[in-house]
């Protein structure tokens, strides 16, 4: 009987906790594995009938996925933020590996989107620029905050420059202070060439997508923006609509709704007054959010069909910020238009739709 099985697994760096369940949810077996290929595989052909397989993201999530991925006729590499909100009790990994099956059983994870291999070059360059780049600014601001914490005022990018390096250093009357911000800066000199290195790779590999070169059409995104922007979405057809794009671009509108009714003289009414929180979706990928933010205030910054559609907004009476919010979402709307549908850029649409 070619029944089906669902496989949850509890991965980590030595082992991985693996539990089998049928279709009515009894356990069949579960073991523990040592984290290699051959083993894992070992254990997947010695499963007969229809395979359903679930892990959590993680670091090893894009190596397993490949792995298992033509050996399985279901694979979910699921969310674990979303998980953890549907376990109970005690936990370890014989139970989280239950847990992940009895969850694939029951069709309640939320799968992680891994895509084709077509984009992984640039997904990695992209991640090595985006992990300096954070790196490059957080030694940038410690070496402010040396200066700021003595009272010393350092507004500007001179603070950084080498060629007044001498100069800023002598404003530090502490010895310590002083050696603290010459190591600083050691680290900086050695972060910025590699960063340099880094973003060469992106823009040489970018060349080679299409994508990257359709994206570069709209104002205010240029070489770099369009690299990450293909890097880390992979490709539009994982959204469906605008919508989802907005909710893992972290634009997305959330409510918070509480009291809805009231009893009057024995019957239930709707409150005319509703107290309802909004906000924005806190589940998402940052670096996207960070890559429109900064592309929608680059363009509010250039003239041209972006800044028009914003002045647009403003003059209606709409606050700066909700602006700047409307023409984050209306570029993302149209970077997944052109994407999926590989036009080009039409600022005359733009100009209606903002009319």
């Amino acid at each position: 009987m070619n029944q089906e099985k669902y496989i949850g697994m509890d991965v980590h760096a030595a082992t991985i906790s693996a539990a089998v369940k049928n279709a009515e949810g009894k356990l069949l077996m579960e073991c523990v594995l040592e984290t290699k290929a051959a083993t894992i595989l070992e254990f997947i052909q010695g499963l007969r009938g229809t395979l359903a397989l679930t892990f959590e993201e993680g670091t090893l999530a894009a190596w397993l996925h490949d792995l298992l991925k033509p050996h399985v006729s279901r694979l979910v590499v699921c969310d674990p933020r979303k998980n953890a909100l549907l376990r109970d009790g005690n936990q370890n990994d014989r139970v989280d590996a239950r847990n992940l099956a009895e969850l694939l059983r029951t069709n309640q994870v939320h799968a992680v989107y891994h895509g084709k291999h077509g984009t992984r070059a640039l997904k990695e360059l992209g991640r090595s620029y985006l992990t300096l780049t954070q790196d490059t600014t957080r030694v940038m601001n410690r070496i402010k905050s040396v200066y700021r914490s003595w009272a010393i005022a350092c507004a500007g990018t001179s603070v950084y420059s080498r060629r007044h390096r001498a100069e800023w250093l002598a404003k530090l009357v502490e010895p310590g202070v002083r050696i603290r911000a010459e190591h600083l800066y050691q680290q900086l000199d050695s972060l910025e060439p590699v960063r340099q290195a880094a973003r060469r790779e992106l823009l040489r590999e970018g060349r080679q997508h299409a994508a990257v070169k359709l994206l570069r059409q709209i104002p205010a995104i240029g070489p770099i923006r369009s690299a990450l922007l293909v890097a880390i979405l992979q490709t539009p057809h994982r959204f469906r609509t605008k919508r989802q794009l907005w909710a893992y671009g972290g634009f997305a509108v959330q409510t918070y709704d509480s009291g809805e009714y009231r009893v009057v003289r024995g019957k239930l009414q709707r409150n005319r007054e509703r107290i309802t929180v909004r906000g924005l979706n806190r589940n998402h990928n940052h670096d996207l959010k960070n890559l429109l933010k900064g592309a929608a205030i680059s363009a509010i910054e250039r003239p041209g069909p972006l800044q028009d559609f914003y002045a647009a907004l403003v003059e209606k009476g709409m606050r700066p910020s909700m602006a700047r919010l409307t023409l984050a979402r209306k570029m993302a709307a149209i970077i997944l238009i052109m994407w999926k549908k590989g036009v080009s850029f039409d600022p005359k649409q733009l100009q209606r739709q903002a009319a």
